[in-house]
């Protein structure tokens, strides 16, 4: 049997003869090459070697061997999968590993390739090519793996492969690499201790190349594509690692789940044929482990290849996709784990792992933000667990988002039980998930306020006052205020849970107990003013004292939004409550003075004295885009009061009242830089016009202190408080235009008027009728509003229908 010098010369030198490898081939850029015909045997044979081959008339133990790819590269890289770790000032996301899905192959998986078979070869020999001047070729009997100190002969001039560069290898050196020492004292250029050189790799001539699939689904497009990206070429020459090169080319491609390649000898070189496995048509993509992703995104992503043979590449970009569509939602732990599942059928398997929450969990810390005290325990905090998770609208099992994680932190924040609180992100136990700490730092919730004010209604005040944010720790507030002024005596005691545990739809209530003096603004103003008989000046209207209207009672409320979600504003928000007080009219001296100096009532019983036992229901929509300075949207007030007749007076009546503001954003005037800027927006220069309209009646008894009060700062500005009407019935309407001055002053210009439609004989004693109050009038006027840490400091100047005019303060805009 005789071998061909040329193939044993390749077996000789090689590790492996034969190509087979999985799905995944090494990702490396081919050099361009001409198209090939579409026969499966793409020939073009010379009848000389060119120069430049080294041959071998011997060898000792020729054998068969595989070629197997260098590395194996996922196709579907983990680094193009895996999403940047979101940068967010309010998260800290972990330092570990990202959640990972175990790769647990299944019995359908089909991209395993079996070990390919290779015949053993006869070589047959073939003539070497006589040396040249060009290309000489080495002696048979030498062998390139014997290292010499000598430098290489020039009969071997062949240049390095890739895998043995000569100008990177101290080992293998070139003319231009002096050799080492004899002495072996190191030099610059070569170590001190020689790795012997490697053997530079033996080059065949390709007579033929030749693609064809054992299956018989090979297309000729598919095979024209393979052509296209090997470099083996016929008439030329290859090597063990270019045969390499074009194995991880073809796999490259995409379309092939395995392939092979089998060189055989015949009488004018080496015949290379490359055996390939074609993927399946793709008939469907499952991904496994979804609980958010809509099937519209995963058929978006993936339809358009449906019934063409699968390429992993573009498979590829239908994964980028998936997870685009996860990090353009929010969902940043999510993502698209290991390399694809196909079976023969066509069925594509994605293990997804989205970021499911596990646990939530809450970690006090101190000032410092350490989670130890100096003694090493952990720092407790006075809020109860569940009053920080309930504000989150993640719960357990949830998958992970980001945006909704913020909208989360900030409701915990608005508690205003908290200076600092963040997120952290740790692995759960199941590897897939994730456990969200919620890192909080406790702010000083209770304290004690001294004060003093001025007002229309009240004039100069003095109050004290504690509050408590977060009685328990569990977020409810208790209030206590004691107020001294001119007109008002006032004490009251309140107790709110603004969320009942356990209720689903933040359901709230409020308990409040009060005791309350002030002269009223029904017995007030007017002309004549009528206070109470003087015995010593019987027939002086104006010379007693002003009644005094005391208030002691208390109530209990409910309030709830009418929405299922209840971690997003409501629109709707209702409210249902009892309360009982028993009211009565004194003098300065605390003694009940059942009529005025003129003889009027000033109680409904006659006796100075009333019970008044009412349920309250009130409803209100609330669309402004703003409720401390809003632009644009609208807000609707309604409420009704029933009374039940018990005790003193028996008093039975029922209340209603609507009112209903809207506001146009504008932009008339521009002081402010801001306001400047045409992009600017309406939270940047808050500039509208608002519009209110209210209205209200009373059916059936009216005690006098009951009535409606017009004129004043929340009336018609112009008019002292209550001088305009004591009515059963008004309307009242209102126009400002609001606009910026500077970062914390704003002027408005307003327009009011009101009417009582005639009602003030109705009202038992006619208290507005006997002070000839007018009844109806009109107002306007400028003012400023200072923003302050209690709100918005109102001071309005305006002028009335009759030539009169008013400074008013008040706190807050009146809509």
């Amino acid at each position: 049997m005789q071998f061909s010098p040329v193939l044993v010369a390749f077996l000789a030198a090689t590790a492996t003869v034969g190509v087979s490898s999985s799905a995944r081939g090494e990702s490396t850029e081919s050099l361009p090459s001409p198209k090939p015909a579409t026969s499966s045997v793409y020939s073009s044979v010379q009848t000389q070697k060119p120069a430049g081959i080294l041959l071998a008339s011997e060898v000792s133990a020729p054998e068969v061997m595989r070629l197997q790819p260098r590395a194996i590269a996922q196709v579907i890289s983990q680094q193009d999968t895996v999403p940047d770790e979101p940068s967010v000032p309010i998260f800290e996301l972990p330092t570990t590993p990202q959640p990972n899905v175990p790769s647990t192959p299944t019995p359908e998986t089909p991209v395993e390739p079996a070990p390919p078979t290779v015949e053993p070869l006869t070589p047959q020999p073939v003539e070497p090519v006589p040396p040249t001047d060009e290309a000489p070729t080495a002696p048979a009997e030498e062998t390139p793996t014997t290292p010499t100190d000598e430098a290489p002969a020039e009969e071997s001039p062949t240049a390095p492969t890739d895998e043995a560069p000569a100008e990177e290898s101290p080992t293998a050196p070139t003319d231009e690499t002096p050799t080492a020492p004899t002495d072996g004292t190191p030099t610059e250029e070569t170590p001190a201790e020689e790795q012997p050189p490697q053997a530079e790799e033996p080059r065949v001539l390709v007579a033929e190349v030749v693609v064809e699939d054992p299956d018989g689904k090979l297309t000729d497009q598919l095979r024209d594509e393979v052509y296209r990206v090997i470099q083996t070429r016929p008439g030329q020459v290859t090597t063990r690692s270019q045969l390499q090169e074009d194995i991880n080319a073809v796999f490259k491609t995409g379309y092939f789940f395995n392939v092979e390649a089998q060189p055989e000898d015949t009488p004018l070189g080496v015949r290379v044929t490359f055996q390939v496995r074609v993927n399946p048509v793709l008939q469907k993509v499952e991904l496994r482990g979804t609980k958010v992703l809509p099937e519209s995104v995963v058929q978006e992503a993936f339809g358009s290849q449906y019934g063409s043979v699968l390429n992993l590449n573009t498979l590829d970009e239908g994964i980028k996709r998936i997870n685009k569509w996860y990090q353009d939602n929010g969902y940043v732990l999510a993502q698209v784990l290991d390399s694809p599942q196909v079976s023969p059928e066509g069925v594509v398997i994605l293990e997804v792992a989205e970021g499911e929450i596990e646990d939530i969990e809450v970690r006090f810390l101190n000032k410092e933000g350490e989670t130890t005290d100096d003694k090493g325990n952990p720092i407790r905090g006075r809020t109860r667990n569940f009053i920080v998770t309930r504000e989150f609208q993640q719960k357990p099992g949830d998958v992970f988002n980001r945006n909704v994680a913020e909208r989360d932190l900030q409701r915990a924040f608005g508690l205003n039980i908290f200076e600092d609180i963040r997120l952290s992100l740790n692995p759960g136990k199941d590897p897939r998930k994730v456990v969200v700490v919620a890192n909080v730092v406790e702010r000083n919730t209770g304290n004690i306020a001294l004060g003093a004010g001025i007002s229309s209604a009240s004039g100069l005040f003095g109050t004290v006052s504690y509050q408590q944010q977060n009685f328990g720790g569990n977020n409810q507030r208790l209030g206590v205020e004691f107020q001294l002024g001119e007109r008002d005596l006032l004490f009251d005691l309140s107790f709110t849970d603004p969320w009942i545990a356990g209720d689903p739809f933040r359901t709230s209530y409020t308990v409040n107990f009060f005791k309350r003096r002030s002269i009223s603004l029904i017995f007030d103003g007017g002309d004549p003013e009528i206070t109470l008989p003087d015995p010593d000046e019987p027939g002086d209207l104006n010379a007693g004292d002003r009644p005094r209207v005391h208030r002691t009672g208390g109530s209990l409320t409910f309030s709830r939004p009418l929405t299922n979600d209840v971690f997003s504003r409501p629109e709707w928000t209702a409210s249902l409550g009892l309360q009982y007080q028993r009211v009565a009219i004194r003098d300065d001296d605390g003694d009940v003075a059942p009529l005025d100096a003129a003889g009027n009532d000033l109680s409904f019983s006659g006796e100075g004295k009333d019970d008044l036992l009412s349920v309250q229901f009130g409803i209100v929509q609330d669309r402004r885009d703003n409720p401390l300075r809003p632009t644009s949207g609208s807000l609707l007030r309604l409420g009704t009061e029933q009374t039940i007749p018990i005790g003193l007076g028996n008093v039975f009546f029922n209340r209603l009242r609507a009112s209903y503001s809207f506001y146009l954003p504008a932009r008339f005037i521009n002081f402010t830089r801001e306001c400047r800027d045409p992009k600017a927006t309406g939270a940047q220069c808050p500039q509208a016009f608002a519009f209110n309209v209210q209205a209200g009646t009373v059916l059936g008894d009216l005690p006098p202190y009951e009535a409606f009060s017009l004129g004043g700062s929340n009336s018609v500005r112009g008019y002292d408080d209550g001088d305009l009407a004591a009515a059963r019935s008004y309307v009242q309407a209102t126009i400002e235009y609001r606009f910026p001055v500077f970062s914390f002053i704003s002027g408005a210009l307003f327009v009011d008027a009101a009417t009582d439609f005639g009602s003030q004989d109705s009202v038992t004693g006619e208290p507005g009728s006997a002070r000839n109050k007018p009844g109806s009038g009109f107002g306007y006027g400028i003012g400023v509003r200072i923003q302050s840490p209690v709100g918005p400091i109102r001071i309005d100047y305006g002028f009335n229908d009759e030539g009169d005019s008013r400074l008013h303060f008040g706190i807050g805009e009146r809509f």
